[in-house]
């Protein structure tokens, strides 16, 4: 053996050198050509924007409805993310430093919300609360009136009591790994926990309680479902009534999607300079043993979480069960019936999205996960581009182009499924990039001593490591693709319905009965996708 041989043995087997060939040039043009395919939608959003007469987008820029559903938008964001910070952070702190009773039931009950589609929370509260919906008819005899559930309050409540789970959970994460002996030092020097909270937990876990505000607030800015059936005019739902409007509706909708995206831009710089130190306070994992003892007070702390359990799943739930008991034996009848084909179309469609995911979700996946350079993390960043893009802002982009350029392909299942690897690609690439990271290099070095080419060791060797990341990512590509309203309502075929297309057929109908087995489903498949979320936990949830 010469004397370079040990050096190159050792190399190959990870032990030392530079292992960053083992992703090859064919891997790299992949990422990035996936990287650009998410980018599109946005290149021809502002190539549309190019056509419009400078005058007239100034003029609709700064007129008093563009002005207002900015300012509505704003606000919307700001209560909700308020809101949700301080519903969340309490919450987080009940269930992982107190002896709260049944801490365990709660810490799962209070993350539930989130398996609730917050449309669907929606249509539920106008059902029950809304002019001629339960609680009305039920207090009218009395002479008693329901204050309005539409507009600003209305919206506001419905997406806090749907969204505030990101913060709970992002903050609970956050107390899970806090060091209590820090705490415990802090309570040594006399400071209550009130004062021990606000001067040594408060600031290290800043990053966790933001990343949830963040989640938020960009949620409820691409949300369109809630809106529109509350009836408050923000970006989304007038974007979507530009949409489907004649003359310059479209033109519209396409400078208002450009103010939305620059909305959610300083959204996300905001975040960025707000954000606490991602490491602070990161030690020895927080004790099981609770550190705040709430005394005679037990019971009565227990009735947040039960209140917010009662209003954010008992209520949806039951009054969708009501429904579906009152329609009776004529719910199969009508124009408007349901259908087992709807579901079987979600079903399907979905998982296509979530096979071609998965597939383009891989190769970014990899090249991120193998190396360090500038193209690798910047293909990746670009990834997330379609995941902070709202819904009616992707289905608008895709819309000009399926016209202009790919009329064959306008409201076509290719379009569909392209525009939910755009908005999903994230979650698969991220779920296999820890699995890449995962991945022992020397058992690749080892593969590659033994004379495998770089495309055997992958097949043999990374593939089946990295297949269970891969499944996770379709699991919640597919659960999330099931429940995506706004892009689904813009691009769906004609003729194509599935669950959320007729969900929303026949409450904008007015038939509230024929959407609840639909809702219920629903309800159920979006449970399926706390599974992974809960098991992170380990045995506390």
């Amino acid at each position: 053996m010469s004397a370079e041989e040990p050096g190159r043995v050792r190399a190959a087997v990870g032990l030392g050198g530079d292992d960053g060939d083992e992703v090859g040039p064919g891997v790299a043009a992949l990422a990035g050509a996936v990287a650009a395919a998410v980018l599109s939608p946005l290149a021809w959003l502002l190539l549309r924007a190019t056509e419009i007469d400078p005058a007239a987008a100034l003029s609709l820029v700064t007129s008093p409805t563009a002005t207002e559903v900015l300012a509505n938008s704003l606000l919307l964001v700001g209560v909700v993310t308020s809101a949700s910070v301080l519903l969340g952070v309490p919450l987080a702190v009940l269930t992982v430093q107190t002896d709260l009773p049944f801490r365990r039931l709660w810490t799962v009950l209070v993350a539930l919300p989130l398996v609730v589609p917050s449309y669907i929370g929606a249509f539920a509260y106008v059902s029950a609360f809304g002019p001629n919906g339960e609680l009305a008819d039920l207090l009218g005899p009395f002479g008693v009136s329901v204050p309005t559930v539409y507009g600003l309050p209305g919206t506001a409540l419905v997406l806090t009591l749907f969204v505030y789970p990101y913060v709970f959970l992002t903050t609970r994460a956050s107390l899970l790994s806090f060091d209590d002996s820090q705490l415990e030092a802090a309570r040594t020097l006399n400071d209550g926990y009130l004062a021990a909270f606000r001067r040594v937990i408060l600031p290290q876990i800043t990053s966790g309680v933001t990343a949830g505000a963040l989640l938020v607030a960009l949620y409820v800015l691409s949300d369109f479902g809630t809106p529109a059936i509350m009836r408050f005019d923000v970006f989304t739902r007038v974007i979507y009534v530009e949409l489907n409007s004649f003359g310059v509706g479209r033109a519209n909708a396409t400078l208002l999607s450009l103010e939305l995206l620059a909305v959610t831009a300083v959204v996300l710089a905001l975040e960025s300079r707000v954000g606490g130190d991602e490491t602070a306070g990161y030690g020895t994992p927080a004790s099981a043993t609770p550190v705040v003892s709430l005394g005679r007070y037990r019971w009565v702390a227990a009735a947040l979480p039960a209140l917010v359990t009662l209003f954010t799943l008992a209520l949806p739930v039951g009054v969708l069960a009501m429904w579906l008991v009152r329609s009776g034996p004529g719910y199969a009848g009508g124009g408007l019936a349901f259908r087992p084909a709807f579901a079987a179309n979600s079903v399907y469609v979905a998982a296509v999205a979530a096979g071609a995911t998965v597939v383009l979700a891989l190769p970014v996946a990899y090249y991120a996960g193998r190396s360090d350079s500038w193209f690798a993390r910047a293909t990746e960043r670009a990834t997330y581009l379609g995941y902070a893009m709202p819904g009616v802002v992707l289905g608008l982009a895709l819309v000009f182009f399926g016209i202009r350029y790919a009329p064959a392909l306008y409201q076509t299942l290719p379009l569909l499924v392209f525009a939910y690897v755009v908005r999903f690609l994230p979650q698969a690439v991220g779920s296999t990039r820890s699995s890449v990271l995962g991945v022992d290099r020397q058992l690749l070095g080892a593969a590659r001593v033994l004379g495998a080419s770089r495309r055997r060791t992958f097949r043999r060797v990374t593939l089946p490591l990295v297949a269970p990341g891969l499944l996770a990512g379709a699991a919640l590509v597919f659960l999330t693709t099931m429940k995506e309203l706004d892009t689904t309502l813009i691009l769906h075929p004609t003729g194509f319905t599935t669950l959320v297309t007729y969900i929303w057929r026949v409450q904008e109908a007015g038939y509230y009965g024929r959407a609840a087995l639909p809702a219920l489903v629903l309800v159920v498949v979006s449970g399926l996708s706390m599974i992974p979320l809960l098991r992170q936990g380990g045995d506390d949830a």
